[in-house]
């Protein structure tokens, strides 16, 4: 069930590299966000003697108390310590080192001036017949505080840019072809008092209301952007339709899709800070030049009013025929110039006020029609747009206070956008954590670059727009650790004067796990969702548009270590989810999966899954019916060098007499990688 937006990590994490934390994703233990969020503090690391407090909440596990224990700590000892010794000064407990060890980084490098780390990915499917796909990702770290990275890829499935054919009055584009991508690059500088980035960047300030493309819980300035997604689920290998547009088989074709990434900001951002008389300032400013994809049913034509065709240019045709595109990204649609910047004034390290302002202009790239966006685009309409917000922070004691407000502005003359607001109350220590989260978004808060908390529906494009909501979240840990146990309950509805104003949402949520006893972990967590409290019931849809059904969810998991080198996990997930197929009664969808992770050596692995998925499970003919197998190696060679191989196979389980679409054929994917360090 996708959950409130900006809701700490909910499952207790046991990771080693982003293999594993790709695997909690997939076996829906970890949200998509949660799971983005991690993977890119990954890949990043933080340092625990030199992080802020906003940075170090972001690692899993730990509350805003023992983050302020932490970094009580690391004010005491004034220097250099290993990370064991915040377990031998209570801190932390061992299990709790165990869970963000694998994101902690900067612990022993050495004498070494010069250090860094090479990727090289690319995955294979059996009927590709194709170049497959490749990424690389390279990253370095220097003297004098220098470091830098950069992501480049092979694809080709992605179109060029497109352009206006007035004759037809459509866009058109040609057949995508074989070309590297430079899509991620950064170098960048820290000091005590300053610091600056060059190239790809994220950044968020406060509670996320005003600005934030960063994914953390508390984000606080800029961070390289370096994210990547990898190949995902075969698609369709013909991307046309139109007579003749597709060669006639007897299955339909599938091919491993490209590399994809998230378009964050690119340009340059930088932070002054400083004391004066025991008071911290700090500004960050930053400017951006950005390309932005867009789906083709986000623009319209703004002298027909419709969503403009894309057609393909065929290899000996000089005028585009009548065969289109079937739902592609478009590249480079408009040009983004952004610009702004935030400063705060700190008092101390749980008190603070910020201010946060920033403006973007769209320059469309598409010469000879004037094109805008949909009302249904994550970018507002009609120009310029942006937004401007104070923030506040205090705690003491045991309580902690958390408040935003912001104003966004879009359309001709700013003259469009509308308010938000969002407050926490936090009030807990090392053990327990009671947070309060009440929020208030305008039908007219249109702000693309807001990722406050807010219910997992959309308005117009926006999921913090035009909703009023309370979330209460618990989290609480035993004495000895070994039972950590958290439950949410977030309720929202719409403003007054709106179509939907008065429906009220439910969302709820609870999970136990027990850790005291290393060799075996057992989880379980259950699910409610109800997106109409006033109409209850089986009979009423839950997934798609209008739909104001209900959704009951309960999943099991056991992990057994039953040796060093060896590890088994089984789970298991029921679902009752109300569907107009079942006037009388819920749909039940069911979901199992078994992994095996064997070491037989310290410098080989061995991982294998194998998950099924049943989506209702009376009949065989409608939707899916899937068993997924992968076997993957993980072998180092060295200590500075890794390989690592994975083999997938995907079985589509539906009946093949009576479906309404054929069985898909077996799919088979490899995927491979290198790593070296220097």
């Amino acid at each position: 069930m996708p959950g409130a937006r900006a809701e700490p990590y909910a499952a207790g994490l046991s990771i080693t590299d982003e293999a594993e934390l790709r695997t909690l994703y997939e076996d829906g233990v970890l949200a998509e966000e949660e799971f983005e969020t991690l993977r890119e503090l990954l890949r990043t690391g933080v340092d625990v003697r030199t992080a802020s407090r906003e940075v170090l909440y972001a690692l899993p596990g730990l509350t805003w108390a023992q983050v302020d224990a932490l970094l009580a700590y690391r004010a005491r000892v004034e220097g250099s310590f290993a990370p064991e010794a915040l377990v031998d000064a209570g801190v932390l407990t061992a299990e709790q080192l165990r869970q963000v060890r694998p994101f902690l980084t900067g612990e022993a490098r050495g004498t070494r001036s010069f250090s860094g780390r090479l990727r090289l990915l690319t995955a294979y499917g059996a009927a590709d017949g194709l170049v497959p796909p490749v990424l690389l990702q390279a990253q370095a770290e220097g003297p004098l505080g220098f470091r830098g990275g950069v992501v480049a890829t092979l694809t080709r499935r992605r179109l060029e840019a497109v352009r206006y054919e007035p004759r037809r009055r459509a866009l058109v584009a040609e057949l995508p072809g074989v070309a590297p991508r430079l899509p991620k690059f950064h170098v960048r500088w820290g000091g005590q008092h300053a610091s600056l980035l060059v190239g790809t960047y994220r950044l968020g300030f406060g509670q996320r209301l005003t600005l934030d493309t960063t994914g953390r819980p508390a984000p606080d300035g800029f961070m390289p952007d370096e994210g990547f997604h990898v190949p995902g689920t075969p698609e369709r290998r013909c991307m046309l339709t139109g007579t003749g547009a597709c060669p006639v088989e007897e299955t339909p074709g599938r091919v491993t899709p490209d590399f994809g990434w998230a378009e964050g900001f690119r340009g340059v951002a930088g932070t002054v800070r400083g004391q004066v008389e025991g008071v911290t300032l700090a500004f960050t400013g930053f400017g951006s030049h950005q390309s932005r994809d867009l789906s083709q049913y986000e623009l319209f034509d703004t002298s027909t009013r419709k969503t403009p065709d894309v057609l393909a240019v065929l290899p000996g045709k000089q005028v585009p025929g009548a065969v289109r595109f079937i739902s592609r990204t478009l590249p480079d649609v408009f040009h983004e110039l952004a610009g702004g910047g935030h400063a705060s004034v700190g008092f101390s390290p749980r008190t603070r006020v910020g201010l946060t302002g920033w403006g973007a202009w769209p320059v469309w790239a598409v010469e000879g029609v004037v094109l805008d966006l949909q009302e249904h685009s994550r970018f507002p309409g009609g120009g310029g747009y942006g937004a401007v917000g104070l923030d506040a922070s205090w705690g003491t004691g045991p309580v902690d206070l958390f408040l935003e407000g912001a104003r966004s502005f879009s359309g001709p003359g700013g003259t469009g956008g509308g308010f938000g607001a969002v407050h926490r109350t936090v009030l807990g220590d090392r053990r327990r954590e009671l947070e309060l989260t009440l929020r208030c978004y305008g039908r007219d808060f249109d702000n693309p670059y807001s990722r406050a908390v807010s219910g997992p529906d959309e308005f117009e494009g926006t999921r913090a727009s035009n909703e009023l909501g309370a979330r209460l979240r618990y989290l609480h840990q035993t004495e000895d650790g070994a039972w950590r146990m958290t439950g949410r309950v977030d309720v929202w509805t719409q403003p007054p004067g709106g179509e939907d104003s008065g429906l009220v949402h439910l969302g709820t949520s609870a999970r136990v796990d027990y850790v005291g006893v290393p060799e075996l972990q057992p989880s379980i967590w259950v699910e409610h969702r109800n997106k109409d409290l006033g109409q209850n019931g089986p009979g009423l849809c839950f997934e798609g548009e209008d739909c104001v059904g209900e959704q009951y969810r309960v999943t099991g998991r056991v992990r057994l270590d039953a040796t060093e080198g060896l590890m088994l996990a089984a789970q298991y997930q029921h679902t009752l989810v109300g569907s107009r197929q079942r006037p009388g009664s819920f749909q039940q969808d069911g979901r199992a999966l078994l992994e095996v992770l064997v070491k037989p050596l310290p410098s080989l692995r061995l991982h294998g899954r194998a998950s099924w998925q049943d989506e209702d499970l009376s009949e065989n003919t409608r939707l899916t019916q899937a068993l997924r197998t992968s076997l993957e190696v993980a072998w180092a060679v060295i200590p500075e060098l890794s390989t690592r191989a994975r083999y997938e196979l995907a079985l589509d389980l539906k009946a093949p007499v009576g479906a309404r679409s054929p069985p898909e054929p077996p799919q088979h994917l490899l995927r491979l990688e290198l790593e070296g360090r220097f």
